[in-house]
């Protein structure tokens, strides 16, 4: 499918202001600029060698009449030579543009990389990964080809038909005309009648890429299905998939068939007319038998270099339209994060949090205000937790504590000083969060746990493992801490998951603790290990608990209940159950009723 996706890349309008954006990836080529300029070069000599092959061949046609078979070795001679040079030449051409387009890609790649990780979060909520993802591998392959062969390959074809339209002229004007008025016309509607074709072809791509739905959703689906006994209704859906591929793919082989047919009339008729046209003219004695193989060998340059080049500018089109869309994200104002390759030195908080009359909107819906003068005080060592229907904002004070978002209006404090005075590496690095849903790298249990803290020892993973309740069932798989977790962390249970997401936050060691319904989706044996473990993680600083589950924070400092984006009512466990019609104390009736 990567292949097919890069062919449905848009063509971007060849114009002034696009070829200087396209200019720019010569910004990251760095010292290897000289590399493509050298290459250009080799390229002018390669064209030059490829021009010289025809002449020499006519002249050594044109030994057979003057019987002379020492100017023949001589000319098959210069003839070995120019092939020599021209592989040579050819090699290098190749060499240097692959060289220059490996290094000069590699810089933006790791640029592209390094300014998508830095974006703010507000970037990622209304981008999908699927479209980053092809900005990082389509639109550069499409950029890397273009690099190292379009580029070069439309500048040798422009020169070769430049080059022979010369040539031409100088053997015999009157072929030349004749050619002219027939040749290009021939190669033109060839391409045009190609294009078709290929578009055609890509329909039949289309209908099959369709047909492998109903399969991909059927195998995905397969128990449905079953459960349903509609296996006749898929096998109906799939098989009308297949007429359409057959239909469209019998179409699409009676226009190639037409195609074959023009091919052989028109091209090959109009070589067989310049030859006759040609014999003509040299049984007047105007041209040499040499002299009219040289002008074929030419006319083939022009014909085949016209049909290549209509091609090779519209992958052109395509390159441009690709590092216009890479610069598009290069251009994106990433966050104030120092990307060195080193452990940032985080200055300890102590971790007293203020929300005074905070108010906020998500900026891609900005008509619904999710906060509204949200005012609380965490201090230092305190749990605080927030309760409330889903929806309502909890998880956004979360992001807006890690400054994922930016506040409308009000203020937050940390230890008394404003949020946005903070160094952003700084703050993050003072915070932990557990979310609900958690996400391991794909690599091994010590290298996701050692994530919190990145030059940590073994020993300091062990020990967060054991605070974790972790430990134990790391132990007892064959490889322990070298286990490697798969895609998402999807070889361990929830448990597991979040057992290993405490120990990564206990090794970071926060002044604040987020825990986003770490316990929401676990089974009860998993939820008591994980909140044992919990409980550990909170000691010693401040805790910001996100909870659906209300047995989980009876033992809270405070607990605020959050509702339509205010907070409703505030106070502990025993003060909130004590309000009459009170929105905890039903919660709470229905949870422990329920349970």
């Amino acid at each position: 499918m990567g292949r097919f996706k890069e062919n449905d890349l848009p063509k971007s309008k060849i114009t002034a202001s696009s070829l200087n954006k396209a200019l720019l990836i010569f910004k990251y080529a760095a010292h290897h600029k000289w590399k493509f300029y050298v290459g250009l070069v080799f390229l002018l000599l390669t064209s030059v060698t490829a021009l010289a092959f025809p002449k020499f061949m006519g002249m050594l046609v044109d030994c057979v009449n003057k019987k002379d078979a020492g100017l023949a070795n001589e000319i098959a001679l210069g003839l070995g030579l120019v092939l020599l040079l021209q592989s040579v030449f050819s090699f290098f051409r190749l060499s240097l543009f692959v060289n220059f387009t490996e290094n000069t890609l590699a810089n933006v790649r790791l640029a592209l990389y390094t300014n998508l990780v830095k974006l703010p979060m507000t970037f990622f909520s209304h981008k999908r990964v699927g479209e980053l993802n092809s900005r990082i591998s389509n639109d550069i392959t499409q950029i890397q080809d273009t690099l190292t062969t379009t580029i070069s390959e439309f500048l040798r074809q422009f020169i070769l038909i430049i080059g022979s339209f010369i040539m031409l002229a100088s053997i015999n004007i009157k072929l030349t005309i004749m050619m002219v008025s027939v040749v290009p016309l021939v190669g033109v509607a060839a391409v045009i009648f190609g294009r078709f074709i290929r578009k055609y072809s890509k329909k039949v791509q289309d209908q099959v890429a369709e047909s492998q739905v109903v399969v991909e959703e059927t195998m995905q689906g397969i128990s449905i299905v079953k459960a349903f006994a509609n296996e006749w209704y898929e096998i109906a859906r799939y098989r009308d998939r297949i007429k359409e591929v057959v239909e469209i793919g019998i179409k699409g082989g009676q226009f190639r068939g037409y195609f074959a047919s023009f091919i052989i009339i028109c091209l090959f008729g109009t070589i067989v007319a310049v030859v006759w046209y040609g014999v003509q003219l040299s049984i007047a004695g105007e041209i040499t038998v040499g002299e009219l193989f040289t002008f074929i060998l030419y006319s083939s340059y022009v014909g085949a270099s016209s049909g290549g080049i209509a091609e090779l500018y519209a992958q052109m089109q395509k390159a441009i339209g690709a590092t216009e869309r890479v610069f598009e994200l290069l251009d994106e104002v990433p966050e104030k994060i120092d990307s060195s390759e080193h452990i940032p030195t985080i200055n300890k908080i102590k971790g007293d949090v203020t929300f005074n009359n905070v108010a906020f909107s998500y900026p891609s819906r900005k008509e619904i205000q999710v906060l509204k003068g949200i005012n609380f005080t965490a201090s230092f060592g305190q749990k605080i937790a927030i309760v409330g229907p889903s929806g309502m904002g909890k998880s956004t004070i979360a992001s807006l504590l890690l400054r994922f978002y930016d506040i409308n209006s009000g203020e937050i404090l940390i230890d008394g000083k404003n949020i946005y005075d903070y160094d952003l590496e700084n703050l993050r690095g003072n915070m932990s969060i557990v979310p609900q849903d958690v996400i391991l790298f794909g690599g091994t249990i010590k290298e996701n746990i050692a994530y919190g803290k990145p030059n940590a020892t073994e020993e300091e993973i062990n020990i967060a493992a054991k605070q974790a309740n972790a430990y134990d069932f790391i132990q007892g798989f064959p490889e322990k801490f070298e286990t490697i977790v798969g895609e998402r962390g999807i070889k361990l249970s929830g448990g597991q998951r979040q057992r290993i997401a405490i120990a990564r936050a206990l090794l970071k060691n926060p002044s604040v603790l987020i825990l986003d319904e770490a316990t929401s989706s676990l089974d009860s044996e998993s939820e008591k290990l994980v909140q044992e473990a919990l409980e550990i993680l909170m000691e010693g600083r401040t805790s910001i608990i996100i909870a659906h589950r209300l047995s989980t924070i009876r033992s809270a400092d405070q607990i605020l209940v959050l509702d339509n984006g205010k907070i409703s009512e505030q106070g502990t466990h025993q003060e909130l159950i004590n309000l009459e019609n009170g929105m905890y104390k039903n919660l709470s009736n229905l949870q422990f009723s329920n349970s």
